[in-house]
């Protein structure tokens, strides 16, 4: 090849850089000698059409809205999918690529890639971040067609990457046993920081508004993530048990956004939490850092159970002990820095909060227990070992037989 290896990322749940762990993989692929564009949606303040960050070119795609209903979900799917496609050609004749990378959720950009693989032989590497069945079921209760559709197409997906990278044991397993692929085309890449690239930031006690204790949720409100549970939870400490000296931060956004912000009104609670929206950069890491501890209130199914969530490494690499429902994957992450609550309700959330708020020794011990774990198993200097890995063994496949099967990579 004559020019630098190229590689189109696609991502459709958050735009770039917006979503860090995206942005961690661009930003490697770069540094290890890619030329690497990025599509993803224009949404959270992030609406340039086309600009270039870091040497990285970003494309985004206008979406008609943030879908909550199953017609509204395929309309939103529907709109996005033909937006990177269209932006897919121009990238290929503007800028060219010798892989694509999809992100999921949802599973549909395979036939984006599909095309290009069958058209131009471009490699497929698939980046596993969410089961979308399990989602489906989590946040519309039952199955039928709609979730047949989605088995369908996360096996379409799966077995049509050249590589499938995943952030999760779980979603390894998936690949395997749903997907049918060796064990050995399956990397696991987990979602750290880079801790190298966090500034150290001062704890700002305006955050608290006057209170003692800050609690900060980070992350989606969507109806899988239970953020109406954590409201409730606060109502509990707040209203029932008399404990005016506790605020809650909410760093995100979502299709329930508003409707949280609602009923934090109708609970009494409106006063004792902030709701900040996506945050980025110094100002997220500012919040990181002014907390007592991390809530993690995603209440157990199978979607939770099997998801690795970026909020449990934020919480640990800042030191923040977390407290969260007892889910597979989220016990594996914490460890000891977490507390894990039983059951799930917003009472037992709510005590479990109060008693790790009232024992700063406690506090103390398990913030330092998940910084050591952050550093030691899920910085992401320690991850993208493999990551560039799957990318070596790809080019190296186009570049010696452009139309076989890419050989298996390390991990």
């Amino acid at each position: 090849m004559s020019r630098r290896p190229a590689v189109l990322i696609i991502v459709e749940n958050l735009p770039v850089p917006l979503d860090r762990r995206v942005w961690q993989e661009a930003q490697a692929l770069r540094d290890h000698g890619w030329d690497v564009s990025v599509i993803g949606p224009k949404a959270h303040g992030f609406t340039a059409g086309h600009e270039v960050i870091d040497g990285i070119h970003v494309y985004r795609h206008a979406l008609p809205f943030e879908a909550t209903g199953r017609l509204g979900f395929l309309v939103e799917y529907a709109a996005a999918l033909l937006g990177e496609l269209a932006l897919a050609v121009r990238v290929k004749l503007t800028r060219g690529f010798d892989v694509i990378q999809a992100c999921n959720p949802p599973d549909d950009i395979f036939l984006v890639a599909g095309l290009f693989k069958g058209l131009c032989g471009t490699r497929f590497v698939f980046d596993h971040h969410d089961p979308v069945p399990e989602m489906f079921l989590a946040k519309f209760g039952t199955g039928g067609l709609l979730h047949r559709l989605t088995l369908w197409a996360e096996r379409r997906t799966l077995r049509l990457a050249d590589h499938v990278v995943t952030t999760s044991e779980a979603l390894r397993r998936i690949a395997v046993e749903r997907g049918g692929r060796d064990p050995r085309d399956v990397t696991l890449v987990r979602s750290g920081l880079d801790l190298a690239r966090v500034p150290a930031v001062a704890p700002d006690p305006g955050l608290r508004h006057g209170r003692r204790h800050l609690l900060l949720y980070v992350g989606v409100m969507g109806a899988q993530d239970g953020v109406d549970i954590l409201l409730r939870a606060l109502r509990c400490m707040v209203v029932e048990r008399g404990r005016g000296d506790v605020h809650l931060a909410l760093a995100g956004a979502g299709p329930r956004f508003e409707a949280m912000r609602r009923l934090a009104g109708d609970l009494g609670v409106a006063e004792h939490c902030t709701f900040h929206g996506y945050v980025t950069g110094e100002r997220f890491f500012r919040l990181l850092a002014s907390a007592d501890a991390g809530v993690c209130p995603d209440p157990p199914n199978a979607y939770n159970h099997a998801i690795s969530m970026n909020k449990l490494m934020e919480y640990m690499a800042f030191r923040l002990p977390v407290v969260q429902f007892a889910l597979d994957e989220g016990r594996a992450i914490a460890g000891p820095a977490g507390v894990c609550v039983q059951p799930a309700d917003p009472t037992a959330f709510a005590g479990a909060v109060l008693d790790l708020l009232d024992d700063p020794e406690r506090r103390r011990r398990m913030g330092e227990e998940g910084r050591a774990r952050v550093e030691r198993l899920f910085d992401w200097h320690r991850q993208v070992e493999a990551y560039l890995a799957v990318y070596d063994a790809v080019l190296a496949a186009r570049l010696r037989h452009p139309g076989r099967p890419v050989p298996r990579a390390p991990g």
